[in-house]
C-alpha cells in the first residue's frame, strides 16, 4: 500500500515513516510521545500535551494525552480528544466531537457530532455534521479488519482501523464509513451514504 497514492504533502508530515497506514495508528501514542520532545518554543507542553499557541481551544473540552494540537487549529466546545490526537495547521474540530487516536492534516475540517476513531484524514477533508464512523466490528466473531486495495483483499491483522480519507475528500452529513474504509484523493460520500468496501 503506497500512503502516497493518498495525499500531496507527504514531507510535511512527519510521522508517516514509510508504514502502512494501520500501524502507525497502533504506534500512534509512542509515536507522538517522542514527537512532542522535538517541537519548538511557539507550542506550550504540558504533560505529554503540546498546544500551539496560536490554537484556540473553547470551553469544556476534554484533551488526553498524548495530544499535539498544531498552529491555528480550533476546537469547538464540549469536544473530546484522547488515546493519542494530531491536528495538524489549521484543523477545525466543531462542537461535541469526539476524536480518538487519530491523525488530521492540515485545513481539515470536522463538523459538530462526529466521532473519528483510530484513523488518518488528510489534507482538506470535510466531514459534514452526524457523520457516523466505526473503528470495529462489534457483529463479528472474526474481528480483524480487512481492507480493499484496489483488488486486493488485505489483512490488518487488527481489531480498530476505520479510515484513511485522502486529500480533498468530503464526507457529507449523516453518512457511515464502516471499519477499514480506504478513500482516494477527491472521493465524495453522499449524505445517508453506506460506505462498505468489503462485503460479509
Amino acid at each position: 500500500m503506497n500512503i502516497q497514492n493518498y495525499i500531496s504533502n507527504l514531507e510535511a508530515f512527519f510521522i508517516v515513516q514509510n508504514q502502512e497506514a494501520w500501524k502507525i495508528i497502533q504506534h500512534l501514542e509512542q509515536i507522538m510521545l517522542e514527537q512532542i520532545q522535538t517541537l519548538w518554543d511557539d507550542y506550550e507542553i504540558i504533560d505529554h500535551m503540546a498546544v500551539h499557541k496560536t490554537a484556540v481551544i473553547e470551553s469544556n473540552v476534554t484533551i488526553k494525552w498524548p495530544a499535539i494540537i498544531g498552529k491555528d487549529c480550533f476546537i469547538g466546545a464540549n469536544s473530546y480528544l484522547r488515546n493519542g490526537v494530531f491536528l495538524w495547521t489549521g484543523v477545525k474540530i466543531w462542537i461535541w466531537c469526539e476524536i480518538k487516536s487519530s491523525i488530521i492534516c492540515s485545513c481539515s475540517s470536522i463538523a459538530h457530532l462526529n466521532f473519528i476513531g483510530d484513523s488518518i484524514i488528510w489534507e482538506n477533508v470535510n466531514f459534514e455534521g452526524g457523520s457516523l464512523t466505526a473503528n470495529h466490528y462489534n457483529e463479528r466473531e472474526d474481528k480483524d479488519i480487512f481492507i480493499r486495495i484496489d483488488w486486493d483483499i488485505i489483512n490488518t491483522w487488527i481489531q480498530k482501523f476505520w479510515a484513511l480519507v485522502g486529500d480533498s475528500s468530503k464526507i457529507w452529513a449523516n453518512a457511515v464509513l464502516s471499519p477499514g474504509t480506504i478513500l482516494g484523493p477527491n472521493s465524495i460520500v453522499k449524505r445517508l451514504e453506506l460506505v462498505e468496501q468489503i462485503q460479509d
